[in-house]
């Protein structure tokens, strides 16, 4: 991206999150927490070893790790999140900070952990270089990015709907492009020249199922807190807004079981060492 737009999309994504902080609980927590666990386990997370969650939000990350026995802080790009993760956790260390340039010492961690916060990164490649400075040689990195429409039926509902139905202006900022990087292959090219160690990736790709209680819940999380996808659709035209909101409850509505609605929603685990 060119300057004026990496700085467009930064203040995008940090104005989002500190006006939505208070509604992401509510939207996606049920979500987001299902891969907290398996991406923990992934990297080998365990006691006393020193962990930093990046992008923490509301600090589950931290706080899964602290529950392991190591030694957990956050940071967040936004005061909002930070202050609701200290609240949440009060016993952890939560900091405001830009995920790609890291106010830690070389080598001070023992894992470095981002569940989901890739794309909110206006230049994930230099957070994962963040990321590889502040570990300790032979620690580890670990996070989580969705998985495409191809392979999880929830990203599909958003995706064709907006597909169909959405008009992008064209200073939109585009951010980076989602659902680029589906294999492990494709993660080593990247990860391999900013000094980890390709031979020690792991991948693995995981679905879950999002329940959600009425078929308009998915189109209103994504209007009311989300970020991206929310700034998108507060310019659509009301035309186009209805009929995307339509579409994707419709698509909600196939998922019907037990008086709810039931998602699976994939996502890509990647873990990898630093390079002694």
């Amino acid at each position: 991206m060119e300057q004026d737009d990496v700085e467009a999309f930064r203040r995008l994504e940090r104005e989002g999150w500190e006006r939505v902080a208070a509604q992401y609980e509510d939207a996606w927590a049920a979500l987001t927490r299902q891969f907290i666990a398996p991406l923990v386990e992934l990297a080998e997370v365990g006691p006393g070893q020193r962990v930093l969650d990046i992008a923490c939000g509301p600090g589950y990350v931290a706080e899964a790790a602290a529950r392991l026995g190591a030694r957990t802080e956050g940071v967040d790009c936004t005061l909002a999140m930070v202050r609701r993760a200290a609240a949440r956790c009060p016993g952890l260390r939560f900091s405001e900070g830009d995920a790609e340039l890291l106010e830690f010492p070389d080598r001070s961690f023992d894992r470095a952990l981002v569940n989901f916060g890739l794309l909110h990164f206006a230049r994930p490649e230099r957070a994962l270089a963040e990321a590889h400075r502040v570990l300790r040689p032979g620690g580890w990195l670990g996070f989580s990015v969705w998985a495409g429409p191809d392979e999880s039926p929830g990203a599909r509902v958003v995706n064709d709907a907006l597909a169909a139905f959405a008009e992008t202006p064209a200073d939109h900022p585009a951010g980076p492009t989602a659902y680029s990087l589906g294999d492990a292959a494709e993660w080593q090219t990247v990860l391999e020249p900013l000094g980890f160690d390709g031979d020690s990736l792991r991948f693995a790709t995981l679905t879950t199922r999002w329940r959600v209680p009425t078929p308009d819940f998915f189109f209103e999380a994504e209007l009311r807190a989300g970020v991206h996808t929310a700034a998108l659709l507060a310019r659509q035209s009301p035309e186009r807004l209805a009929s995307i909101r339509a579409a994707m409850a419709a698509a909600v509505a196939a998922f019907a079981e037990d008086g709810a609605y039931v998602l699976p929603m994939a996502a890509h685990l990647v873990a990898i060492s630093r390079r002694i």
